[in-house]
């Protein structure tokens, strides 16, 4: 199969689209906030505050953001035209309202969140007091280390904003070296369980390779998994379900049989998981014919038992005992 074509550049935005420079503030310094506004400090804007509540948020702020002041929120609202909300999502519609009740918002400021579950609905508490407000994501896992500046290049994010500040938004987003990609406000759930199933899902199912590679008596599972899981990515990027491999795609159910056998003597707590995602790769191999329906009988029916006694638990004692216990 050919490669993809690679994507058309994207203009760079008109002088009158974008912002200019700003003075930025950043409300809540987890991995995020600090190094999107060090991206925008390479860009030409200027951090002038950042508030932190916890030792190591702190560090974080000084590290990435050296001679930013912390203080309370409020006062960060006061400094800044540009403002990046950067908490945890659940506490994101809390924080909006604390903000809006304490009348530190002005008119014309640009209220930023992060969020990958919100759209902008979620900043209307401030946008009623005359805030702009933009919901910038980046699809990207942070570390909290300078080194999350440099990743950000070439990094896809969410956009979602009212139209009239579409060209705005961006105009930040690659300015912080990112390629916008516009959401819709309603497809934000969406679109964040997404990223959610394939980024966060990954790291559980590479964490638990590693550590069944331990016991397997491998020295450096990572040495082994990495180039491996390259090309599995780049295959399933640029072929999706057709770079599917291994004994579920192939119908080997008496491989798959062992498998679970093993993983429920060696690590009983990834046998579910493994079931789950075999029988959901079991449905994807069927449908896009690349497991023959005669072994694909077979295997969802090692599948179907091994699941009836994965809900049991071993030996058919109720729960999660047995071997557990």
């Amino acid at each position: 199969m050919n490669a993809p074509t690679a994507p058309e550049p994207r203009p760079e935005p008109r002088p009158e689209d974008r912002p200019a420079r700003l003075t930025v503030g950043v409300v809540g310094a987890g991995r995020v906030g600090p190094a999107l506004a060090a991206s925008l400090r390479l860009a030409g804007h200027r951090p002038v505050a950042v508030s932190a509540v916890s030792d190591r948020s702190r560090r974080r702020a000084a590290e990435l953001l050296p001679g930013v002041p912390v203080v309370e929120p409020a006062r960060v609202l006061a400094l800044a035209d540009l403002v990046l909300l950067t908490v945890p999502d659940d506490a994101l519609p809390g924080l909006v309202e604390g903000l809006a009740d304490t009348g530190a918002v002005r008119p014309g400021q640009l209220l930023v969140h992060t969020s990958g579950r919100y759209g902008v609905r979620v900043l209307d508490p401030v946008r009623r007091a005359g805030a702009l407000p933009l919901a910038l994501h980046p699809a990207m896992t942070f570390t909290g280390t300078p080194v999350d500046v440099q990743r950000l290049a070439g990094c896809s994010f969410g956009v979602t904003a009212p139209e009239e500040l579409r060209l705005a938004a961006e105009a930040l987003v690659i300015e912080m070296g990112g390629e916008p990609e516009w959401i819709a406000e309603d497809a934000r759930p969406l679109y964040h369980a997404a990223l959610a199933l394939g980024a966060n899902h990954l790291v559980t199912l590479v964490a638990q390779s590693m550590e069944l590679l331990r016991k397997a008596g491998v020295a450096a599972p990572d040495r082994m998994l990495g180039p491996l899981l390259g090309a599995a990515l780049d295959n399933a990027l640029r072929s999706g379900d057709a770079a599917l491999t291994g004994p579920v795609a192939r119908g080997d159910a008496g491989t798959v049989a062992a498998h679970v056998a093993e993983l429920r003597k060696h690590a009983p707590g990834t046998v579910a998981g493994y079931l789950a995602m075999a029988r959901t790769t079991a449905d994807r191999a069927l449908a896009h014919g690349l497991l023959k329906p005669e072994l694909a009988e077979d295997l969802l029916g090692v599948l179907a038992a091994d699941s009836t006694t994965a809900a049991d638990g071993p030996q058919g004692a109720a729960g999660p005992q047995g071997d557990d216990r």
